[in-house]
């Protein structure tokens, strides 16, 4: 479960949380086509974000960060700050921190907080990864897999204005959506871990495409948390994520002045590789 969005930015369900004979229970209504989309905060990055380093634990991101961090130093300038749009939980920082200046960016104050016990050595801002402006650059910027909850071209394109904004020259950029339209495959995926305290959680994610004419699909989640004191609680969500082609990310970043090639993603795990997009920001009048 790489995923580790703030919030999904747009959604047709409008939910409220209820719990029920020790479930946990996203109640939604159906808000319908062309309704008005609220932002709405999932369970998993916000009452329940300390659950995630035991849904998603941080040593599972050791392979894809040694390749991240590669990446961002392919650019023209020694790399001393990175800043890190929709850190999430931080599992990724935790990897590329050592011997960075690394500024962390979440909407969700409850993931940052679970960051922040794992990069205490790390800058935390609670910011949205569209609208962002610090009014400084960094030698690279990272945006991970929650860049898969920007659903439509303007989300994109205000996030690769907000990469363009904040990177060097000579800086480069990652961007590292989980599917691209043309690799993306319905899957089922399982995890979780245990504490030794006796806490433990369990996650099954099934993903899939409502609509393959459009430019999102939807993941199911499924979760199992088991307290210290034995008890156990269940629920369930549905995530969006963005589904757009290899070429359509290429020209949305080049329409941000972003000149960008894209990385076939080398990995052990058993998945499919992703695409990596690495973006450098073209001098003026190019």
């Amino acid at each position: 479960m790489h995923r580790h969005p703030q919030v999904l930015p747009h959604s047709s369900q409008v939910g409220q949380v209820v719990e029920c004979h020790g479930a946990i229970v996203l109640s939604r209504r159906y808000a319908g086509p062309g309704a008005y989309r609220e932002h709405v905060t999932h369970l998993m990055y916000g009452r329940l974000a300390p659950w995630w380093p035991l849904l998603s634990p941080p040593e599972d991101y050791a392979e894809e960060s040694a390749m991240v961090g590669g990446l961002l130093r392919t650019g023209t300038r020694t790399v001393r700050t990175v800043l890190d749009l929709g850190s999430g939980g931080g599992h990724v920082a935790s990897h590329l921190s050592s011997g960075l200046d690394m500024t962390l960016v979440d909407m969700s104050p409850q993931m940052l907080e679970v960051s922040r016990r794992l990069n205490p050595g790390c800058e935390h801002v609670l910011g949205d990864m569209r609208t962002l402006r610090l009014d400084r650059r960094f030698d690279a910027v990272l945006v991970h897999d929650s860049i898969d909850y920007l659903l439509d071209g303007s989300e994109v394109a205000a996030m690769a204005a907000t990469v363009a904004a904040h990177l060097q020259p000579g800086g480069v950029a990652v961007l590292v959506p989980d599917h691209i339209t043309e690799s993306f495959e319905p899957s089922t995926q399982w995890g979780g871990s245990d504490a030794s305290d006796g806490r433990g959680a369990r996650y099954l994610e099934w993903t899939w495409d409502p609509d393959p004419h459009d430019s999102w699909a939807q993941a199911e989640y499924s979760l199992v948390l088991r307290e210290a004191d034995g008890s156990v609680s269940s629920g369930h969500e549905s995530h969006r994520f963005g589904l757009f082609s290899h070429q359509q990310w290429i020209s949305m970043l080049d329409d941000a002045g972003l000149s960008a090639v894209a990385v076939g993603e080398q990995t052990d795990e058993d998945r499919p590789p992703r695409t990596l997009f690495v973006a450098r920001a073209r001098s003026r009048g190019a």
